[in-house]
C-alpha cells in the first residue's frame, strides 16, 4: 500500500512499472543495465474517489494516455531502485496534489478610485500621443 493522505492509499497492484535502459551519462552500465523505470497507473480503474480522478486527469496533461494511464518516466538516478522510488515519489505527489479542492473564485468589481486610475492613466497615455508626429506652422 502507498499513503497518500491519512485516508486515502493505492494499493502496489494498481501500479505497473516497466524497468528499460536509461540514455545519458552512465558507461557500460547504461548499455548493460535497464535503471530507468516507466511507471503505469491506471486511473479510471483506480480506487480513487472520482473527483480526485477528474482533477487527477487535468494536472497529469501529457503524461496522461488516450485510455486514461497514467505514465511516469524516471531516469534521473543510476540505480533501479532510485529511479523506482522517485517515479512513486512523483505520482504521489500527483495524486496529493490532485486531492486538494481549487478554492472558488468569488468575482470581484473594480473600486471608484481604480476605475479613475485607469481612465487617468489613458487620457494621459493619449495625451503623449497625440504630441508626436509632425507639427504644423502656421506661416
Amino acid at each position: 500500500m502507498i499513503r497518500i493522505t491519512d485516508t486515502l492509499a493505492i494499493d502496489d497492484g494498481e501500479i505497473a512499472e516497466r524497468f528499460v535502459r536509461a540514455s545519458g551519462p552512465g558507461g557500460q552500465n547504461v548499455n548493460k543495465v535497464a535503471t530507468a523505470v516507466q511507471l503505469r497507473f491506471d486511473v479510471h480503474a483506480s480506487s480513487l474517489p472520482s473527483e480526485v480522478k477528474t482533477r487527477l486527469i487535468s494536472l497529469s496533461g501529457s503524461r496522461m494516455t488516450t485510455e486514461g494511464v497514467l505514465v511516469i518516466d524516471a531516469r534521473e538516478h543510476r540505480t533501479q531502485a532510485q529511479n523506482r522510488e522517485a517515479a512513486r515519489a512523483r505520482l504521489v505527489e500527483l495524486i496529493e496534489h490532485a486531492t486538494r479542492r481549487p478554492k472558488k473564485r468569488r468575482a470581484t468589481r473594480p473600486g471608484r478610485a481604480a476605475k479613475e486610475e485607469r481612465l487617468s492613466l489613458k487620457k494621459r497615455r493619449g495625451e503623449i500621443k497625440a504630441t508626436r508626429g509632425r507639427t504644423h506652422s502656421d506661416e
